[in-house]
């Protein structure tokens, strides 16, 4: 594919977009492109109700800001935080998502990010071990350990975020078994993965056919 002009930098949750689908990734952060439905409204009143910029005391040494820009020179990443605790001087990023825990990485590498981001203004500091992932379908807090494999896969999909954006057109749909992901996408009447993927096996045949033996 050709090459458009690439961004200068990423949002941070658009990392969770891209390693769920590269796809949706491009329709929403590239064009722009927004279907709203429960599972996205649903999403976003949480994230009102828990993106009111301040800083709380919660427990005994325990300390909650929430809405905290982040950006990172180095990895060309910028956003908010849901809340970042901070535990006897060790910064944890905690993010809420309004469902259930999910097979995927998606939400993991998000709050990786964010942790990178943080190591990126903290020089001289230890990295930070883990963080939380708050899903309020089944109110767990789920512990996030940010290991040297989710590090390294947090890395590469911030590299292929940058290469998908600088795309001149959406990647393809995707293919099994991640086409399971398909069905819950707000975006699946905009992506039409199975009619695209009809109309490219029809041509694939017809150019066959074209084709002397």
């Amino acid at each position: 594919m050709n090459a458009r002009n690439v961004p200068d930098t990423i949002p941070i949750s658009a990392l969770n977009t891209l390693e769920y689908c590269p796809r949706r990734f491009y329709y929403q952060f590239v064009q722009s492109d927004m279907v709203i439905n429960e599972f996205v409204l649903e999403g976003t009143l949480l994230h009102r109700r828990v993106n009111q910029a301040g800083t709380q005391t919660v427990g005994q040494d325990v300390m909650q800001t929430t809405r905290l820009y982040l950006f990172s020179e180095e990895l060309r990443l910028s956003g908010f935080t849901d809340v970042i605790e901070e535990q006897r001087g060790l910064l944890i990023p905690v993010e809420y998502k309004h469902g259930q825990q999910g097979e995927w990485l998606n939400d993991a590498l998000q709050l990786c990010a964010q942790a990178l981001c943080l190591e990126e203004r903290l020089p001289g500091k230890p990295p930070i071990p883990y963080g939380y992932i708050f899903y309020a379908g089944s109110r767990r807090r789920v512990q996030v350990d940010f290991s040297a494999e989710l590090r390294a896969k947090t890395r590469a999909a911030i590299e292929l975020a940058f290469q998908v954006a600088a795309l001149e057109k959406p990647p393809l749909p995707l293919e099994p078994p991640l086409t399971a992901r398909c069905p819950n996408c707000s975006l699946v009447s905009l992506c039409l993965p199975d009619e695209v993927k009809l109309l490219r096996s029809r041509k694939e045949k017809a150019l066959a056919n074209t084709l002397p033996d």
